[in-house]
């Protein structure tokens, strides 16, 4: 896909005059307006379709992406509390919100720009980001408006975070003093940066207490019950030995639960666990689960007024603004040690 940067360096011109040259700003000379035009002829960049559009049209409608299988999306309390945080400043604002799932990153990305194109939403809020992000490149690229929840890796970007690497150190920590010696790490999809976040806490943690990183100690899983419990049988059948789990999601953490019951380990005497995310209903489970408290709610709300000011101040579209919301490690039963023998991984 052609984008304002091919175009600028066909023209010779750097991509914020381009940009201008489409508004059809009056302080561009038209020695550069024609070389800018001739660049887009050449390229086949069709500029309305994107950023004219954003320029001339206001839908009051906010996208809201999420990269993940429908099923999936909705089995995780995380994503249901930042939509209702971003639907109270919406509805507040008077904005709408349009929901787009998907099932793969390369579909994301095409959605996300037909949004656009079609003029459908004024700007997008990403769920996700990942390492070497097509569509954060695209967003950034053509000067679309848009929020990260969580970080991108290789650009600065307007985003709401949270302080994942400190967070999965924490974590982490608590298992060494509560004496477990055989912590796994179990997370997502590498590619993302939240897991490569979390994965770098948890290393932080292991070099601090002086144990040893072993890559075979770092699961990637589904992000499901079922997928936590399977990640976990099959490291027991590799042979590989812990005796706590910190897992990246709740519902990995609930895999690790589940695991423990099918293989009569004793939670916490003989496997400690904690997840991510505090969902509502983990004091209620058996026992009770450690986890860290992610403000999911308050993310919404903030990556929604963060976007609306961008669209309704373009002064500040130019910003690289990154807030950073607190998280708790809310600790519980299940990783209170209380005796018992570390057999959980033999």
């Amino acid at each position: 896909m052609v984008t304002i940067k091919d175009v600028a360096r066909r023209a010779a011109v750097s991509p914020s005059t381009v940009s201008r040259v489409i508004a059809g700003s009056n302080r561009i000379s038209l020695q550069t307006k024609l070389r800018v035009q001739q660049a887009m002829e050449e390229l086949n960049y069709v500029p309305n379709a994107i950023a004219r559009s954003l320029a001339r049209s206001h839908t009051r409608t906010i996208g809201f992406t999420v990269a993940r299988q429908a099923d999936e999306a909705f089995a995780n309390p995380f994503f249901s509390e930042v939509m209702r945080g971003m639907s109270t400043v919406a509805q507040a604002r008077d904005y709408n919100i349009l929901l787009s799932i998907n099932p793969s990153a390369e579909e994301e990305r095409e959605k996300c720009m037909r949004l656009i194109k079609e003029r459908r939403v004024d700007g997008l809020i990403v769920s996700t980001s990942r390492m070497k992000d097509r569509l954060i490149d695209a967003l950034a690229e053509e000067q679309i408006p848009f929020v990260l929840i969580g970080r991108s890796a290789e650009k600065p970007v307007l985003s709401v975070n949270n302080d994942n690497v400190q967070a999965a150190r924490t974590a982490t920590a608590h298992l060494f003093e509560q004496g477990y010696e055989r912590v796994l790490f179990l997370g997502g999809d590498r590619r993302l940066v939240v897991t490569q976040d979390r994965l770098a806490g948890y290393k932080q943690a292991c070099y601090e207490w002086q144990r040893a990183y072993d890559e075979s100690h770092a699961l990637e899983a589904e992000f499901s019950i079922e997928g936590g419990y399977r990640a976990l049988l099959e490291a027991k059948e590799r042979g590989i030995a812990f005796d706590a789990v910190l897992a990246a999601d709740d519902l990995l953490a609930l895999g690790a639960l589940k695991y423990a019951e099918t293989s009569h380990y004793r939670v916490p005497e003989q496997l400690g666990v904690v997840g991510f995310n505090d969902s509502p209903l983990l004091s209620f489970v058996r026992p009770p689960m450690t986890s860290v408290r992610i403000l999911a709610y308050e993310l919404g709300i903030e990556a929604m007024e963060l976007l609306i000011d961008t669209l309704e101040n373009p002064a500040k579209a130019g910003m690289k603004k990154e807030i950073l919301l607190p998280s708790e490690l809310i600790v519980r039963a299940s990783s209170v040690r209380s005796g018992g023998e570390n057999t959980a991984g033999r």
